[in-house]
Order: C-alpha cells, then sequence, then structure tokens
C-alpha cells in the first residue's frame, strides 16, 4: 500500500508532508526499534533539512536508535560542516536538542564497510539485459544497515543517465554499494546510452537493481519525494519500488522540459552544488537531447577546478570519450572502473569510432577553473569562464541559443521524442 499524494500545479504543505510521515510511520511500527535513514549527499537537492526534522519530531523518544547514513556512492565524504547545512541545523543544536542522533558518511573507499550478500548469476544478469551481458555479479552493501531494525529511504526522485530515474533502491546499489554493482551497473547503462535510458522509467538498469535489492533480507521503507521549485510537490511511503514508481511518473511530469527544435548551442549554468566535474556532467546528459548535431554544450562552471575529487586521475589517463571508443578497444581499457568509462562516455555522449577515428555529435566545452591544457588532453573544449557573460547569452533563441540555469535536474527533450 502506498500512502501520499502528489501534484503538478502546487507544492505540498509541510503539514500535509507531516501527516504523510506520519501515517508512514505509525503503519511501520517502529516503537523500540533501531531505525536507520538513508539520506542523499549535497549534490542533489530537495529539503532534506525538513525530513530531518520532521522524523526526530515524529520518532524521538519512541525508538530504541535514529540514525542517518549518507548515500555517497564514490562521492567525497561530508565535512561535518557540510553535513550541518545539509541538515539545516547548528553545531549547537546537533548537541543539544538532536544529541544521540548519530549521522554517517558511507566509507566506499574501505573494504571493511561491506557485506557480500550474495551473486546474481550470470543466466539472470543475461535475462534482467535483455541479452547484453552475462556474468557473474556480486551484491554487496553496507553492513551498518544490519545493526538496525528498519531502514528508510528518503530522497528525491529525478531523471538520471545510468537508471532512467533516481531514487528507490538506486540509494542501496550505487549509493551504499560495493564496487562490483556500482562498475557492473553504470558500465550497463553506458552501453545501453544516456540518450536512451534517461528519463525512461522501466530499464534494465532498474531491473539489476531492485534485484540487488531483494537480497537485503530486513525491513526495508522509502519515503521517495518530488522537489519542485525548492519544495516538495510530492511524497510517497511505501516499499522502495512502490514508492519510487509513484514519485517516478510524477518526475516524468515534472522534471522533462519539451521543447520545438533542436538548439546549436547550449550555456548550462551548474550551481555550487556540484563541486567537480563528475557531478557537473548533469549539464551535459540533461540538455544532450536538444542539441543538433555539431552544436555545442558549455558547462559553465567557474567554481570547479577537478575532473573528480575520486576519479581525477583515471580520467586523466583515459580522457572523455563516446562509447564505442571503448567498446572498440575493450582489451585496453576492461581493466580500468567500469564506472569511471561510463562516466567518461556520459560526458562525451553520443557518436561514433570507427577505423580509429572517433566523430561525437557534439563538442563538449568546459567554461571552469580546469585550465586549457587538461581539458584538451581529456578530449574536451575549453573556454574561459570569464569571457562569458550569462546574462548576455539570455533571451537568444531564436538565434539557436539555450541558456539553463541551475542546469543539471531538469531534462530536456524535443516534442516527439523518443528515448
Amino acid at each position: 500500500m502506498v500512502i501520499g499524494k502528489g501534484y503538478t500545479d502546487r507544492l505540498l504543505t509541510e503539514s500535509e508532508v507531516r501527516e504523510i510521515m506520519s501515517t508512514g510511520l505509525e503503519q511501520a511500527n517502529l516503537a523500540g526499534k533501531r531505525v536507520l535513514i538513508i539520506i542523499p549527499d549535497g549534490t542533489r537537492s530537495g529539503p532534506v533539512n525538513m525530513f530531518f526534522r520532521l522524523f526526530h519530531e515524529l520518532l524521538w523518544g519512541k525508538v530504541a536508535a535514529l540514525d542517518y547514513l549518507i548515500a555517497l556512492g564514490t562521492h567525497q565524504p561530508m565535512s561535518e560542516e557540510a553535513i550541518h547545512h545539509r541538515l539545516g541545523v547548528t553545531a549547537e543544536e546537533m548537541a543539544g536538542r538532536y544529541a544521540g542522533v548519530n549521522v554517517y558518511n558511507h566509507k566506499w573507499d574501505d573494504p571493511d564497510t561491506f557485506r557480500t550478500l550474495g551473486t546474481i548469476p550470470a543466466s539472470e544478469i543475461h535475462e534482467l539485459t535483455n541479452g547484453l551481458f552475462a556474468q557473474d555479479v556480486p551484491v554487496a552493501v553496507n553492513k551498518m544497515i544490519f545493526d538496525y531494525d528498519q531502514v528508510i529511504i528518503c530522497g528525491p526522485v529525478f531523471p538520471h543517465e545510468v537508471v532512467g530515474f533516481s531514487g528507490g533502491n538506486k540509494y542501496f546499489f550505487p549509493g551504499i554499494s560495493g564496487w562490483e554493482m556500482i562498475d557492473f551497473t553504470h558500465w550497463l547503462g553506458a552501453v545501453m546510452t544516456s540518450f536512451k535510458i534517461i528519463g525512461t522509467k522501466d530499464t534494465p538498469v532498474r531491473a539489476v537493481i531492485d534485484r540487488a535489492a531483494a537480497m537485503i533480507d530486513m525491513p526495508k521503507l522509502c519515503f521517495g519525494f518530488v522537489v519542485k521549485d525548492d519544495g516538495v510537490a510530492g511524497l510517497f511511503v511505501a516499499s522502495p519500488e512502490e514508492a519510487w514508481s509513484h514519485a517516478a511518473d510524477l518526475s516524468a511530469k515534472l522534471h522533462i522540459v519539451y521543447v520545438d527544435k533542436p538548439y546549436r548551442q547550449v550555456l548550462s549554468i551548474m550551481p555550487e552544488m556540484y563541486d567537480d566535474i563528475w557531478t557537473a556532467a548533469k549539464g551535459m546528459y540533461k540538455l544532450e537531447p536538444v542539441v543538433e548535431d555539431g552544436g555545442e554544450v558549455i558547462i559553465y562552471a567557474p567554481h570547479i577546478t577537478e575532473l573528480s575529487y575520486t576519479h581525477g586521475r583515471i580520467l586523466d589517463e583515459i580522457g572523455y570519450h563516446v562509447r564505442d571508443y571503448f567498446l572498440k578497444q575493450w582489451d585496453k581499457f576492461k581493466h580500468y572502473p567500469w564506472g569511471v568509462l561510463a562516466h567518461s562516455t556520459h560526458l562525451r555522449g553520443m557518436g561514433t569510432y570507427e577505423n580509429g577515428v572517433e566523430k561525437p555529435r557534439i563538442k563538449v566545452t568546459l567554461a571552469t577553473g580546469i585550465p586549457r591544457e587538461r581539458c584538451e588532453r581529456v578530449n574536451l573544449g575549453y573556454r574561459d569562464p570569464a569571457t562569458i557573460d550569462p546574462e548576455e547569452w539570455m533571451g537568444r533563441e531564436d538565434e539557436g541559443i539555450l541558456v539553463v540555469p541551475h542546469a543539471g535536474e531538469m531534462l530536456y527533450r524535443l516534442k516527439g521524442q523518443k528515448p
């Protein structure tokens, strides 16, 4: 049973959110239980602070433990200051009103973090991926969750380049997942291409993630919400699969912008919550579908100075390339982390690789704090951000130029365009 509501023409009030949360928690019967809530890091928008406050109001004093785990995937751990900002609290409030609540970063770089739950056999992978892959995939997850009686996922749902729509069981895989699932699911999505997957509800990647999550043998509940204008347009409480399904349906109505014609140039203005190209790449693949052949996406982010704080060294080695560049030279690249290869193709976009010649469909240019030499070395264009005044680019749609403020969450598509 799904508890919740969602709208395309208004936001939920806080009292409505509280009522949905209260009803969902009452049905879960959490009195005396240890509860762990998995939340997104700072690269996902949404009023996590409100949910933090309301969970405490509704559960504190009734449950034996109320802790939080930040689903980092392979992102950088959040500092104490960043965590407080994410939760909307001060250090004094954490030490006072919220004393006893623990907030943990997922330690993805520590092998001792994980418990292996089993393996999805090659035969099943072959079926789930519609024949694209046939290999055993080990399933490991942060073992911390098994110290609790109930796990709650609380996070937003948006169109997503790897899985179709984010949220739901994605908070387990890759949120708090072992490397094998991260690499496999990301490369599966890359082989299918972000262009085809993003904004598509039912995908082979989602099927693999849901299959892995079925191995987590403990009570799971999801508070899947849909963000609009920094508020909540919808909230659904149920199993991760059911809550996500309802939230994805609403996200498809709110987070996809349809345009009449393609643009020759797109300026994606990236907010500061994206602090490297690994996360700011969303400014490319959420606009790629509306760029004409031979056109250009400019990622405008003067504050960004790094390709990836986690994987930058590898990206310097392999560069950014279209999918077939890797597939047709697989023996050369298969030993690299597949998740990094996937990111490379997502940012570079669609294209071909024939007879040793790579032909990307569009140009990708960084107008960031990353120097020209490094951009060109990794096969990306460079533009000095000081030469761009976003205000001067506004209102030039008739010239084939689109400016997207706060890029990275809304997916753009052509009207009638099939994924």
